[in-house]
């Protein structure tokens, strides 16, 4: 008697998913989402944890906006078109997605999260707040939310002016995303504030020792 073949392939790659899932709680790994207004001192926070030697892995998150000079493709993140970014949305295949700006859209590919689930990892998300508390939903108690609040949005448009890559109108519409973001922090099990760095840096480690050790 011959199998179906294509019936045989779904059963195949549906098991294979449900493996995954179900083996979460077996693997007892931590995700740690880092979420922040941007210029709040996310990319800092994340490249200190990182050399740590807390056994944290970063994971590379999928968008559809260009490379910059100097980006490589699976590094700083995986780069999509948006018609390649859109096929993957409708195929399922990301965890989560957003679409920051109109036309730019950011996401975490399933396939990222689950290899390093399943080579030990602890893994480090750098996420917006929908896409943090998306997760949280999925791996419930297995994900710590890490809020970094800006000393104020006053502080947060100097930074933001310093860095001299945006113009005016990317900066306001920074700000605006950044007080809605700010207003769902307290969603979140952590909010850090980064005014002094060394400070906040600290109350990082010390937050990411017990959680880790968990």
């Amino acid at each position: 008697m011959f199998c179906n073949i294509p019936v045989l392939f779904l059963l195949i790659s549906l098991n294979i998913v449900l493996f995954y899932m179900c083996n979460f709680e077996k693997i007892k790994k931590k995700l740690i989402v880092i979420s922040a207004p941007s210029g709040a001192g996310k990319t800092t926070f994340i490249d200190f944890l990182l050399k740590e030697q807390l056994f944290l892995e970063l994971s590379i998150s999928a968008t559809s906006r260009k490379a910059r000079i100097g980006e490589k493709n699976g590094e700083e993140y995986y780069f999509f078109t948006i018609k390649e970014f859109k096929k993957k949305i409708s195929k399922k295949l990301f965890i989560e997605y957003e679409e920051v700006y109109p036309g730019r859209f950011y996401g975490t590919l399933k396939s990222e999260i689950y290899a390093k689930l399943q080579n030990g990892k602890n893994i480090i998300l750098n996420l917006n707040v929908s896409g943090g508390l998306t997760i949280k939903k999925i791996y419930g108690d297995n994900v710590l939310l890490v809020f970094l609040m800006p000393p104020s949005i006053k502080e947060l448009q100097c930074r933001l002016e310093k860095r001299g890559t945006e113009s005016v109108k990317c900066i306001k519409h920074r700000l605006l995303k950044a007080t809605n973001e700010i207003s769902l922090a307290i969603k979140y099990d952590i909010i850090i504030l980064n005014d002094d760095l060394e400070i906040a840096k600290m109350e990082f480690m010390q937050i990411m020792d017990k959680y880790i050790q968990k």
